[in-house]
């Protein structure tokens, strides 16, 4: 059987770590099996325990799967709850049940949060239960033979399938679909990219929230179907209950494919979460003054003179408050409403998140690669902008080993002019409700997009370069109803290198494309990419009478410019296309609540969109694509 490689059964001894339990009772050392790595899980769930079974017979496939491996008798086990741990023996196992019988050890061992569970309580609990526990709330006791290794795997592949794996509603997924594929694989995945921080911390708090909240309305669902199940009559009460299931059950499907998203490693960074900043602004200072707090990486006297010439005293110097720091993070978080933090050329390495609640400007003092500000260390963020009017000037960003872009803007507006931004994950974030201005300006190595924009947000970009990220700009979903739609100018921007799209919208299916996938087979998230007309060389005329090289080069410079000014245009209308039909969404659900006339509010919430001058070279699938989902 291909079940016999796995494990330790014909080795000599164990090959298991072992670990001594907390508390104050003197347990016996159990395995220890909480570290298994990815794949050495994703091996024991593909090849030995699930294979490719259906949701509906996942409990009989891992019955049979430890019917094989695990020893149904002579060994110990501490039996762990929310209040007490005990000491017991296995004497026997029911497979079908996923329980073990077990009975308690002597001499009696137990520790509880009170201290109430005597020798009585505890026989007298284990008859309640007619002496059968489930597998998965026993450790079993370690042993040097290697004969319970095997026992004290399954065991753990158990424990940690209904406590991370498993969905109180998995039965109900389709059959003809493989469980494995779809449902253990990812959350697998999602469990150790957790692990191991490559997943944003308020991704995995939304993950959690949701999953908390769909499990709590699951069981309202169950309860309320199996009420009406229970009662034949045709009564008013009934009919309630139904409409009231019926809700529950959207609620549900809603919760459950935002949890689906989440688990897909692609569609997690694709659609995002929303995060909302807790920064409490400082306002002004109380005695109302105004600082300007200078960052030097050294001082020296002519460099002193040069910023008393060029940034202090420009004006009036009377009155004016000047404070030195040592790091740039520093002079920000001393910063009020009103301040101004010059940074002078230096190579910065810091390790922690710029939180700019408060209207402040921040600028380097010469070209962006004098004025470098390093990210170390594991984080989530770099930058994190939630205040009115925030500008950044003259700098460069360098982010490493993160989970999270190099500079999200929450709230307000932030103003990012001449800097370079070299990142790691995604780029630019900008919000719901937030504004964005970045001229100038240099970004690159986004393994994201390099500038998302999100619903009711907006965003201008003026002569920057966007380049070497996996897309250039992402626009994400604004068709639903809850949002506005996002107010885009692009202009005379270099979009180039990139690896996907220069530019990317994200919107859901329409009801006629939805036809038209369900036709091909097509069924669940699926994804369709529109790719510009590209011009090639066989698609430039060739002259009848050769002529000279600057003849052919003005060719091709006469079609490159055309291909630019159409790109421009497609991008302009399909975003504005998908704008309109956003107001028509709009009308129509006012139309069916009796609201028969336009509103001018509604109509001022067309996207706003001018997109002229860019250049798009060299993005690997082309200036323009729809992710459809």
């Amino acid at each position: 059987d291909s079940w016999s490689d796995y494990g330790s059964r014909d080795k000599p001894g164990t090959t298991l770590g072992r670990t001594v339990p907390d508390g104050n009772v003197l347990f016996p050392d159990i395995f220890h099996t909480d570290h298994l790595l990815f794949y050495e899980r994703f091996r024991a769930y593909q090849d030995y325990i699930l294979a490719d079974c259906k949701a509906s017979e996942v409990k009989q496939f891992i019955a049979e799967y430890l019917g094989k491996v695990l020893e149904p008798s002579g060994w110990q086990a501490i039996w762990r709850t929310d209040v007490f741990e005990v000491l017991v023996g296995v004497v026997g196992v029911n497979f079908l049940a996923l329980k073990a019988v077990v009975q308690l050890s002597e001499p009696f061992l137990c520790e509880s949060q009170d201290g109430s569970f005597t020798l009585e309580c505890m026989q007298e609990l284990l008859e309640l239960k007619e002496h059968q526990i489930l597998l998965q709330e026993l450790w079993v006791v370690y042993d040097e033979s290697g004969e319970f290794d095997q026992t004290a795997l399954a065991i753990e592949h158990v424990r940690f399938f209904y406590q991370c794996i498993w969905r109180t509603w998995d039965e109900e997924e389709e059959d003809e679909f493989d469980y494995f594929v779809r449902c253990v694989e990812p959350r697998l995945r999602l469990h150790y990219d957790v692990l191991e921080h490559r997943v944003p911390s308020g991704l995995v708090a939304d993950y959690q929230n949701l999953l908390a909240k769909c499990e709590e309305l699951y069981e309202k669902f169950l309860n309320v179907r199996n009420s009406i199940s229970s009662n034949d009559s045709d009564s008013e009460a009934e009919n309630v209950s139904m409409v009231e299931g019926l809700k529950l059950y959207d609620k549900v499907e809603h919760l459950k494919q935002k949890l689906k998203l989440i688990e897909n490693p692609l569609l997690r960074y694709v659609f995002g979460y929303q995060k909302y900043g807790s920064l409490q602004a400082k306002g002004l200072r109380p005695t109302g003054a105004k600082v300007t707090h200078v960052v030097p990486w050294t001082m020296t006297a002519s460099l002193l003179h040069l910023l008393a010439r060029d940034k202090l005293c420009q004006e009036s110097c009377e009155g004016l408050e000047i404070q030195f720091h040592c790091d740039p993070l520093a002079a920000v978080n001393a910063c009020y409403e009103g301040d101004r933090v010059i940074i002078c050329p230096g190579h910065y390495v810091v390790d922690g998140v710029f939180c700019i609640a408060d209207s402040v400007e921040i600028e380097g003092y010469g070209l962006p690669d004098d004025v470098v500000i390093e990210k170390q260390g594991k984080g989530d963020n770099f930058f994190d902008c939630t205040g009115a009017n925030i500008k950044i000037s003259n700098l460069k960003l360098v982010q490493h080993d993160a989970v999270e872009g190099i500079l999200n803007v929450h709230h307000g507006k932030t103003t990012l002019e001449n800097c370079v931004l070299q990142c790691e994950t995604t780029g630019i974030t900008v919000r719901t409700s937030a504004e964005l201005l970045m001229k100038n300006s240099d970004l690159y190595g986004a393994k994201g997009a390099g500038v998302e924009i999100y619903p009711g947000s907006a965003c201008t970009l003026l002569h920057n370069g966007i380049h070497h990220c996996k897309e250039g700009i992402l626009v994400k979903n604004f068709l639903d109803e809850d949002y506005e739609a996002p107010k885009i100018t692009m202009v005379n921007n270099m979009i180039h290198n990139n690896e996907g799209y220069g530019v990317v919208l994200v919107r859901p299916v329409m009801a006629s494309e939805m036809k038209d996938a369900s036709a091909q087979g097509t069924k669940g998230i699926f994804l369709f990419l529109e790719e510009t007309r590209k011009t090639s060389k066989s698609s430039i005329p060739r002259q009848e009478q050769p002529g000279c090289v600057t003849d052919e080069l003005e060719l091709y410079k006469r079609a490159g410019t055309s291909e630019q000014t159409e790109n421009n245009s497609e991008i302009a209308n399909v975003l504005g296309a998908t704008s309109a039909k956003k107001c028509q969404m709009h009308k129509k659900r006012l139309s069916e609540l009796g609201f028969t006339e336009a509103d001018d509010n509604l109509m001022s919430q067309k996207m706003f969109v001018s997109v002229e001058g860019n250049q798009f070279k060299w993005n690997g699938k082309g200036s323009f694509g729809i992710f459809l989902f």
